[in-house]
């Protein structure tokens, strides 16, 4: 069987280091907020080219707390509304939900799976505050597109970074594209934990500040809260693992972008819709990290048996649109055609940076033999 991700080889890599890191965290005594979480913050930071990094204990936290960082900073309330695509990953959504806010769906570009800017004008209003753009699988949104919008009406721009780790365009990266952004590093994104974690980004010291305060029960000094706050500080011990495999992080995406280029050279199927198909914003491709190899089937239940007869591992990221989740079910009676067309036919081939040459030639030639 070949994988669809194999955690234990790539972590296997980083064995001796990770095992190092455990030792050092348990010999210093000091498990929440340390040095290992300052050091890390202080190089993801520097990573992403942010002034800031506040190290949180998932993706979802981080952008809970940004949210709420605006709350309290007085830029956002209750009520107020926020645009995200309608075919992310639904913790995007939850996070507005969560701090009192409104998401407003916006279709994506069927051919990106990307959060489609001409649609967000129309979906903008006196509530609007912010857009969510979410760099789905690993691919940038038009972030110039993007940009342009919130200057001209005034919103803050929230990056959902939580499967773009490294992603870059004319030598800025993902994180320090807009506002703030938020980060996931769970086990299987491409830059992944051995737990959850999560991180902040942000150029904006005073939201810095105010979110700091928030993630450790709203205090910046023990015993004092200025804030009504939550409890989601990233662990000493999986800042230090982080610390090692942030390193490592562009190399294995250039790992990733090697085995995508193989898939784009060599799936010939005609069934199979490609990322990239009909080549819209090729300038983009250099920067995708590939977290995700997507395509698009039109039998795709048919179509991942056969792959799994056949030895290889499939994924379905995501197999139920948001509007359809029993969670919003004021939402079910909506429709949103491309995410529905999106969601009924994705499904994800094997990547990764452990995955060797081989394995690509033999899901190629299984995915082209598919009829």
């Amino acid at each position: 069987m070949i994988d669809f991700l194999n955690l234990k080889k790539i972590n296997q890599v980083h064995r001796n280091e990770l095992l190092k890191a455990m030792e050092n965290v348990l010999d210093s005594g000091w498990f929440i907020l340390g040095d290992h979480v300052s050091k890390f913050e202080k190089e993801f930071a520097e990573f992403c080219g942010a002034d800031f990094c506040i190290g949180v204990a998932n993706g979802l936290d981080a952008l809970i707390l940004i949210l709420e960082g605006y709350k309290e900073l007085g830029i956002m309330k209750k009520g107020d509304e926020v645009i995200v695509p309608s075919n992310t990953y639904i913790a995007s959504i939850l996070a507005i939900s969560r701090t009192g806010l409104t998401p407003i769906l916006v279709e994506p570009d069927i051919d990106t799976y990307l959060i489609d800017e001409n649609r967000i004008i129309e979906k903008i209003t006196s509530k609007t505050k912010a857009i969510l753009p979410v760099h789905l699988y690993g691919r940038l949104c038009n972030m110039d597109a993007i940009k342009e919008i919130a200057k001209n009406h005034q919103l803050k721009i929230i990056e959902d970074c939580a499967q773009s780790h490294g992603a870059t365009l004319n030598n800025i990266f993902c994180g320090n594209m807009g506002d703030a952004a938020g980060f996931s590093f769970y086990p299987g994104k491409n830059l992944g934990a051995l737990g959850d974690g999560g991180a902040i980004t942000t150029n904006d010291a005073e939201l810095a500040k105010v979110i700091a305060a928030l993630r450790n029960y709203g205090s910046g000094k023990k015993y004092e809260n200025l804030y009504q706050g939550m409890n989601s500080r990233l662990d000493e011990v999986q800042a230090a693992f982080l610390s090692i495999k942030l390193k490592e992080v562009n190399e294995d995406n250039k790992k990733r972008r090697k085995i995508a280029q193989y898939y784009l050279d060599h799936i010939t199927n005609p069934q199979i819709v490609l990322p990239f198909e009909n080549r819209k914003n090729i300038v983009h491709l250099e920067s995708h990290v590939w977290h995700l190899f997507v395509v698009r089937v039109a039998m795709r239940d048919k179509f991942q048996k056969y792959l799994s007869d056949h030895g290889v591992q499939t994924v379905i990221h995501y197999p139920i649109p948001p509007h359809k989740q029993q969670a919003y079910t004021e939402w079910n009676h909506l429709s949103f055609p491309v995410s529905e067309k999106i969601h009924d036919q994705i499904i994800s081939l094997p990547i990764s940076p452990v995955m060797q040459p081989e394995e690509a030639e033999i899901v190629c030639k299984i995915v082209n033999s598919f009829t």
